[in-house]
């Protein structure tokens, strides 16, 4: 998904993250300025449904204004798994190995 909040912003006149800022805590949703500056100059990691309802208020969009579809970006299966389904009946699923989120390593199995 491509986040386009600068652009829906623009299109209702808002050029500057603070002024949205101001007006999202207008409508009771009070963002950090670190928050507010990863929301309007990149990609958010995580945002709030209640959250994300209050910015198409204020802005007088729809989430589909704000989040728009990459398709092209969505990996598909490789041509030997799809192969191999045909021929079998049966999917290849690669091994999941789980990693740590905080950098440390994982205990020996």
């Amino acid at each position: 998904m491509k986040w386009n909040l600068r652009l829906t912003a623009a299109n209702k006149g808002i050029w500057k993250a603070s002024e949205l800022q101001r007006s999202l805590a207008e409508h009771g949703l009070v963002i950090s300025a670190g928050k507010m500056s990863g929301l309007w100059s990149g990609q958010p990691v995580s945002l709030k449904l209640k959250d994300l309802d209050v910015i198409c208020v204020v802005l007088g969009c729809e989430i589909g204004d704000l989040l728009i579809p990459e398709l092209g970006k969505v990996r598909r299966p490789s041509q030997q798994a799809v192969v191999q389904e045909a021929t079998t009946g049966s999917v290849v699923v690669p091994a999941v190995v789980p990693k740590r989120r905080d950098g440390r390593s994982l205990p020996p199995m």
